[in-house]
């Protein structure tokens, strides 16, 4: 089958054909169709990077009106880095149409920038649900006259606690609207979504439902939990020419890890909620241009990013959820091209491979960590294949090359090999010389080490605490409660719900505890723990419409009010909504605090400490200032509550 066969208009097809599409992927070929020939609304399930956007964006492009000034089409995304490649691609398969406007609304961008865009009406919309709120509160943006609603990684929207403003969203747009809803898996929600908002629709499945792609072959290793940054740096040295993603589990894990790669002469970077935007899109862009082999991240901050050859994404923990793992697994193998999920776990975390491979159907194969030869060897080989297919410049070359004979003369072929080689390889064999066997042996236990829980999260090198599966149940942190406050009140209609999604959106972080909420006519007082009030200060330093500050001589209501605070984890904007089952734990996030969770901090490079036989260009990181705060969906709101929550 060819687009030309799926009854698409002639500036589309003349668009799309130079994009260089020639053959519908096979969620195309069956969503535009459907979507072209029935009347009824859709779920399609297929795995991220399996040509979704097309596979909603061409049938919608087809049905619009161009030359009707109205929001005909809303898309919604659940990231900024999302929204903005939906936008693209449909502006690239629109670019022959006539009058069609498109235009992105998201968080992290000025929003009067928006405003300008939106003065006059476009045909499409694509937003992040947060900023879309916002505008229509506004007056902005008015859904009256959609035609048709598309919910694009549905599952990672539900993820990061947008189903109430979904919810709000699907409530503001006519019945007559046609549904389309995409996701990589089909959790409770999604199908509940569907039933309530969603008429005599369609499901569409391509592969198996909730199962990973198909392209994607699953690995792991078995070590001691301390040991699990030398098992990574083996893993990268056994895959020379690897290019991906290592995901951890905590932004503090994550910065140590990069640090320490860095610091070991591996071209890595980290990306997390602490980095502002103008620094997240400096580490995305370096990524996708390959000046950055290795990209160290958290899910939360992975989401949104779009690489289309990654050879490999290395669990240095397993997630909590088997959806977590699909859409982190889902990153490789795109495009018919073959990818690598590599799982670094203890012993005791054999169960939950057994659990993932159950649920997506797959078998996943267990490995020898590589020793010392074995990763010599494959480097070895590697810098020889390179050197065989090297492009060599005669014209540059040419005026060095009798001087070069003439001083290599004495030595023979095979010695000036052995040189060559040694030269490039002496640092890699003394490095490796006499390493230990990082594979986890039952019957071996070192002195005084303690058993591992895999329900507790591990101990890192260094004693530290174990993981707790629920940051928000009360009494799982240490440390005393700080009162701060927010410039806004129930003047500007401020209430817990709407508090909490400003928390939300402005500071990434699901880990955050907020304790008691007071609204007053001006200000909002709020209970956060010690150690993390520099982190919500510092999220909030670059926002204009929100300034947050420690309340002077106000104790926390634990300290000195009249009753203790409910210390919640946020699984929504609401707080309200457990998506883990059983203590508010929130699915997909970072779940524990920087301080709270202590992550292993990876042990010290094999050789002493030295930069190793490495000599890797790390890329210009000049423009990366430390800390910084993370710009997401702000909104306004509606509605008041009084006194204290």
């Amino acid at each position: 089958m060819t687009f030309k066969e799926l009854n698409l208009k002639d500036d589309i097809l003349s668009a799309i054909e130079e994009l260089g599409y020639e053959q519908p992927m096979p969620v195309q070929a069956q969503a535009i169709p459907f979507m072209l020939e029935k009347t009824a609304d859709l779920v399609a399930l297929a795995q991220t990077g399996t040509g979704k956007t097309a596979a909603f964006g061409l049938p919608v492009l087809n049905m619009i009106d161009s030359s009707r000034k109205q929001v005909q089409a809303l898309v919604l995304a659940p990231t900024r880095e999302l929204c903005i490649q939906i936008a693209n691609d449909l502006k690239g398969y629109s670019k022959n149409m006539r009058g069609m406007r498109i235009v992105p609304v998201y968080g992290g961008e000025d929003i009067r920038t928006q405003l300008r865009q939106l003065d006059t009406p476009p045909q499409i919309i694509v937003a992040t649900p947060g900023r879309l709120i916002d505008l229509i509160e506004r007056g902005k943006i008015e859904l009256g006259s959609i035609d048709f609603l598309v919910l694009d990684e549905a599952d990672e929207m539900l993820n990061m606690g947008f189903k109430e403003d979904i919810e709000t969203i699907l409530e503001r747009t006519p019945d007559t609207r046609r549904t389309m809803l995409f996701s990589a898996t089909m959790p409770k929600e999604i199908a509940n979504i569907a039933k309530r908002y969603m008429k005599n629709f369609e499901e569409i499945t391509v592969g198996t439902k909730n199962s990973g792609a198909e392209n994607v072959e699953h690995i792991y290793y078995v070590s001691q939990a301390k040991q699990r940054y030398l098992v990574l740096k083996r893993i990268v040295d056994l895959n020379p020419d690897i290019y991906g993603i290592v995901f951890c589990r905590t932004r503090q894990e994550t910065k140590e890890v990069a640090d320490h790669l860095m610091h070991d002469g591996y071209n890595a970077d980290a990306l997390h909620g602490d980095l502002s935007q103008a620094q997240r899109d400096t580490v995305m862009q370096k990524f996708r241009i390959r000046n950055i082999q290795l990209l160290v991240a958290t899910d939360v901050a992975a989401r949104g990013l779009d690489v289309s050859d990654l050879t490999h994404v290395i669990n240095y923990n397993l997630p909590d959820d088997v959806e977590i793992y699909t859409h982190r697994s889902g990153r490789t193998g795109r495009a018919n091209k073959k990818g690598v999920a590599v799982s670094i776990i203890h012993s005791k975390e054999k169960f939950k491979i057994k659990d993932i491979e159950r649920m997506l159907r797959k078998t996943f194969e267990q490995q020898q960590i590589p020793n010392g030869l074995e990763v010599c060897k494959k480097q070895l080989f590697y810098m020889i294949d390179r050197m065989q297919n090297v492009e060599v410049s005669e014209e540059q070359i040419a005026p060095y090359v009798p001087q070069i004979m003439k001083q290599l003369e004495d030595l023979s072929k095979e010695e000036i090999l052995k040189r060559f080689v040694s030269l490039e390889f002496n640092r890699f064999l003394d490095y490796y010389k006499d390493t230990e066997d990082l594979n986890y042996h039952e019957h071996v236990r070192e002195r005084g080490e303690r058993a591992e829980r895999p329900e507790r999260g591990e101990r890192g090198e260094r004693g530290d605490r174990p993981e707790r599966a629920d940051r928000g149940e009360r009494g799982s942190r240490p440390g005393n409660k700080v009162r701060l406050k927010m410039n806004v009140g129930e003047k500007e209609g401020i209430d817990p719900k709407r508090f909490l999604g400003i928390i939300n959106d402005v500071t990434g972080d699901k880990s955050i505890s907020i304790g008691s909420i007071e609204v007053t006519n001006k200000f909002t007082f709020f209970d956060v723990f010690s150690d993390q009030v520099e982190k919500v200060v510092l999220a909030f330093a670059g926002e204009t419409d929100y300034v947050v500050s420690e309340a002077k001589g106000s104790k926390s209501f634990e300290e000195g009010g009249s009753r203790k605070p409910e210390y919640r984890q946020r699984s929504s904007y609401g707080g309200g909504e457990s998506r883990s089952g059983g203590g508010g734990g929130y699915r997909g996030g970072d779940r524990s605090s920087d301080r709270g969770d202590r992550p292993a901090r990876p042990a010290a490079s094999a050789g002493g400490g030295d930069k190793p036989w490495r000599n890797r260009d790390l890329g210009d990181r000049s423009s990366r200032p430390s800390g910084g705060g993370g710009g997401g969906d702000r909104r306004s709101s509606g509605g008041g509550y009084k006194k204290r929550y």
